[in-house]
Order: C-alpha cells, then sequence, then structure tokens
C-alpha cells in the first residue's frame, strides 16, 4: 500500500510536471476501491446532495451530511489524502463558524484537509482555517453552491473580463494561504494562465488538461448518475444500465423460479430434518 499523500507530495508532483489524479467519494466501499486503484486524492464533495440524496443541487447539504460521509470514505481509504467538502452556509456567515466548521471535520472524520468555494469574498475564512492549523483548498470558476449568482450551471471565464475575474480569485485564494486550488468549469488557456501563475496545485473539474492534475465525480466515471451528463464528463462505465439489467433478472428469476436453487441454500444436519418431523 502506497503511502498517503501529504501536501508537499502535492507540490512536488506539481513541481515535477507529474499529474495528480482524484475522484469523489461518499462511502466505504466506493472510497477502498479508490484507494486500491491509486487515486491521490479523495473529495466527500457536496456533490453528495444529487449522487446520493437526489436534491436537485448542492444547497440542500448540511454539515451532518457531509461529515457522516466523511467519515465513511476515511474508513474505507485509511491510507489516501481525504478532503471534506464544507456545504453551503457552513462558513460564509462568519469567520469564527468556518473554522468551527472545518475543525469538526477534522475531530470527526479525520479528514487531512477541506475545500470551500469562492474566490476573494472567502479569503478571510482560508486565512482563518489555515491559520488555525488546518489545510483548505480553495474552489473558483463555476462555483455550485453559488451557481444562482451565476446563472445557472454554466461555465465561468469564456470572455477576457470574466478570465481576469477568476484569474484574481485564485491570486487571492494563494495569497490567502490555501494549499491547492480547483478550478471548475473554464476553458483550459484560462486555467493553464492560473497554472502558471500560482505556486500552489491547481486542478481541473472540467477545465482542461492545462491543470497540474484532474477531478472527477464517482457517479459520472462510473455511469451511475442518470439526470445530465456535464459537456467535461467522459463516463469510462455504464453501471447504470448494468445494475438496472441486474435487477430485472433477479427480479425474472425469482418470479420464474429459478432463484434461489440447491446451491443457493443451506442444508440442515444429516437426520435432524427426521427428528424435527417427530418433534411436530
Amino acid at each position: 500500500m502506497a503511502k498517503k499523500h501529504t501536501r508537499f507530495d502535492l507540490q512536488k508532483l506539481k513541481e515535477d510536471g507529474q499529474k495528480a489524479v482524484w475522484i469523489t467519494a461518499y462511502d466505504y466501499w466506493t472510497a477502498s476501491f479508490a484507494e486500491e486503484a491509486g487515486m491521490d486524492m479523495i473529495l466527500v464533495g457536496d456533490s453528495l446532495g444529487m449522487c446520493i440524496y437526489g436534491y436537485s443541487g448542492t444547497v440542500p447539504v448540511t454539515m451532518e451530511q457531509c461529515i457522516y460521509h466523511s467519515e465513511a470514505v476515511r474508513r474505507g481509504a485509511p491510507n489516501t489524502f481525504v478532503i471534506g467538502d464544507m456545504p453551503f452556509l457552513s462558513y460564509q456567515v462568519s469567520v469564527p463558524e468556518a473554522v468551527r466548521n472545518a475543525g469538526r471535520f477534522h475531530k470527526e472524520a479525520g479528514v487531512d484537509a477541506v475545500k470551500l468555494e469562492g474566490g476573494q469574498r472567502v479569503r478571510d475564512q482560508i486565512r482563518a482555517i489555515a491559520d488555525g492549523g488546518m489545510l483548505v483548498m480553495g474552489h473558483i470558476g463555476l462555483t455550485p453552491q453559488s451557481s444562482g449568482m451565476q446563472g445557472g450551471f454554466k461555465a465561468q471565464g469564456r470572455t477576457a473580463e470574466a478570465a481576469k475575474d477568476v484569474i484574481d480569485d485564485a491570486r487571492a485564494i494563494e495569497a490567502a494561504g490555501a494549499f491547492a486550488l480547483l478550478v471548475e468549469a473554464v476553458p483550459p488557456e484560462v486555467c493553464g494562465i492560473i497554472r502558471d501563475t500560482l505556486s500552489i496545485p491547481v486542478y481541473s473539474i472540467g477545465a482542461g488538461w492545462e491543470a497540474d492534475g484532474q477531478l472527477m465525480i464517482c457517479s459520472d466515471v462510473l455511469g451511475i448518475f442518470q439526470a445530465f451528463t456535464p459537456k467535461f464528463v467522459k463516463k469510462y462505465e455504464n453501471l447504470g444500465k448494468k445494475t438496472v439489467e441486474a435487477f430485472q433478472q433477479y427480479a425474472q428469476d425469482a418470479r420464474k423460479g429459478d432463484f434461489p436453487q440447491e446451491q443457493h441454500a443451506y442444508k440442515m444436519v444429516e437426520g435432524e430434518l427426521e427428528k424435527l418431523k417427530k418433534l411436530l
């Protein structure tokens, strides 16, 4: 089993020009599979709102849900760098509350870092969490928790002015003390400028190949999430379809009496059935 990465290992990957690869996970089993596959990091994303609970977005997700799932992921991937995603209103209300909730992730779920959305408007929270001795990752571009302000789940930074705003956010996040940055749904050219501008690792989810590494949602990679497919998603399997087919086959076998069969049943100890009949 490979040794768990530290922030310095992740920094060295950037400096050596090697890509870091990470994925979301929300439960023990997915996390264990991700660790076995050799993922550099796992994000317990607030995307669990859509992928696990069927919400229309991430806003309803609570701290309790995020910590609950982070605990399961930590158990499933004890040797992987795990990041807890801070949900809506867990850090926006006040700086002290942001620090307290980041601390909960560490104390109750044993994460290695936390992630929060926003650029310049959350630099005070990032600084305070970092000053509290915790690693914090920034998240800019498309920020799902504030997608209403952005006009929906749309790509960001597609004009020169909009791109400059994203780059300014990136600079503010690094200056505030974040150890890394996630850029979502911006053109690759913009992500490349951010990567070259910042000394910290810059990761992409839907921001192209210019980043220091890639993040994907596990449900997208596996083809489980069926509601919609973002432009930047590549499905490596169609487990949604395969799951339905497996359920259909099971139902058909059970209704026809083809399941269970003798090999699926437990046998009584020899001679005990006759004893039972006498007792009855």
